[in-house]
């Protein structure tokens, strides 16, 4: 029984997969393909020439802030190495 039911689903995939084969290579799909690239080509050459450009509105935005290397020498010394020493 279970060998019926391997060799109906292994017929059923392997239909499946040669109806997949003839559409994609079929000439009337190519076509259609070739047609849409074309298409998409034109409708973004056409949204390019919309576009606006904007102002650089990023100069001095970031801060160097001095102050930070001063709270590093004032604290007191990192002792990672003395957590890992026993007791």
């Amino acid at each position: 029984m279970y060998k019926i039911v391997n060799l109906f689903l292994l017929i059923i995939i392997c239909l499946f997969l040669f109806n997949i084969y003839t559409y994609y290579s079929s000439s009337n799909n190519i076509k259609k393909i070739n047609s849409n690239r074309s298409n998409i080509e034109k409708i973004v050459k056409n949204k390019i020439l919309d576009v606006t450009i904007l102002e650089n509105d990023t100069d001095n935005v970031i801060e160097f802030n001095s102050s930070f290397s001063d709270e590093i020498k004032d604290n007191k010394p990192r002792s990672f190495w003395n957590l890992l020493k026993t007791k």
